[in-house]
């Protein structure tokens, strides 16, 4: 059995990375191995991170060894980490890569502990990243090239791989799916939960609120005249920008009675209620590589409309699961549309019973370690 070391977000820093690692980490232990999770004291300064906060209230995942001391500003900070997990000599270093400002801490980390008993390996979210910053390709390859190895969770991340390291080992593997977040509830008790109608329509976006997700764009289809004003649009998220132009597009096509706000952090026992309450979980998003959101829907039985952008079309086979469409406000429109006209949802469960089977946490960590 292997001595693991995963770096990256973990609890009680929040979000869709550390949900993952922690969720990863567990995978490992059930096989037998040692797992430690290396967290961040300081991941973010406040000034970058647009959110409200970069902690969650939820309670800390048992079972898991998860040290948070790294500081991605520090750069002595990093060379005493980087000494001081040396000479615990694990057997396999795994560093999750999703940002280039990440770069600097991690690289440097990565060179030090790398050694003839040590492979390094990263998990790469994203190699160019949705929003462009000056600098971006110096610092992501100051990172990829400490690296061994790589394991992207779309193809389009590989494409993007092979522009910095086209002879490293790389793999792919989809995103597993996020079954952390409770068990599936009735609808009918998720709705009550959440104080809705029992017997209305709702379609979900879930996430944080950013420019490349396209919630502009799901709000310009619900004020399209062929959806079913009896549909509702549930946005549970938090605004990671600022939120004038969708205020003003739920003005400008008179949506304020037709949506649930729910525009905050949504806790991860309160996941569960927000899925199972929706008819349709809806991605229109204008960028992506991959998605957790469609890995929680896949969990909680739903089906799904997403864009054809980046990696979000391997995971969701189009009229089999739900709907893959152009990133267009009348595309996104048109699917919502027939989806309720035809009584598309019990077809489309019953194809996601089988679809998530191939989404099994074995196949990331024996992709992992074959790597």
């Amino acid at each position: 059995m292997a001595k693991i070391l995963l770096v990256g977000s973990a609890h009680p820093l929040r979000g869709g990375i550390a949900s993952l690692n922690e969720r990863l980490a567990l995978a490992f232990q059930q096989q037998g191995h040692e797992v430690e999770i290396l967290s961040f004291s300081l991941q973010y300064p406040s000034f970058l991170f647009p959110g409200s906060s970069q902690f969650t209230n939820d309670p800390a995942p048992k079972n898991l060894k998860i040290s948070s001391l790294l500081n991605s500003i520090n750069p002595l900070n990093w060379l005493w980490i980087g000494q001081k997990y040396r000479q615990k000599n694990f057997d396999l270093v795994i560093f999750r890569f999703w940002l280039p400002f990440m770069s600097p801490c991690l690289g440097t980390i990565a060179r030090i502990l790398k050694k003839k008993h040590t492979k390094v390996i990263a998990i790469t979210d994203n190699v160019i990243p949705h929003e462009k910053r000056f600098g971006d390709k110096v610092f992501t390859k100051y990172f990829l090239s400490a690296c061994e190895g790589f394991l992207a969770m779309s193809k389009s991340v590989l494409t993007d791989l092979r522009q910095f390291e086209p002879k490293k080992p790389q793999a792919y593997c989809p995103h597993p799916i996020y079954d952390n977040y409770g068990e599936k509830m009735d609808k009918t008790e998720a709705r009550k939960k959440l104080k809705l109608d029992e017997n209305g329509k709702y379609v979900l976006f879930f996430g944080f609120i950013r420019a490349y997700k396209g919630l502009d764009l799901l709000l310009e289809a619900f004020g399209n005249a062929i959806i079913d004003p009896e549909v509702k649009l549930i946005i549970a998220g938090e605004y990671y920008e600022n939120p004038e132009k969708y205020e003003a597009l739920i003005s400008k096509y008179q949506l304020e009675n037709r949506i649930v706000r729910a525009m905050n952090f949504i806790a991860n026992e309160d996941v569960s209620a927000y899925f199972c309450a929706a008819d349709l979980i809806a991605q229109p998003y204008k960028t992506a590589t991959q998605s957790g959101v469609s890995q929680i829907a896949y969990h909680f039985d739903k089906a799904m409309l997403v864009t054809d952008v980046g990696g979000l079309a391997e995971l969701i086979p189009d009229q089999i699961v739900g709907y893959v469409v152009k990133p267009d406000s009348q595309a996104i429109a048109k699917a919502i549309a027939d989806f309720y006209e035809q009584k598309k949802e019990v077809f489309f469960v019953e194809n996601v019973k089988i679809e998530k089977q191939k989404f099994a946490w074995e196949r990331m960590t024996e992709s992992l370690l074959g790597l």
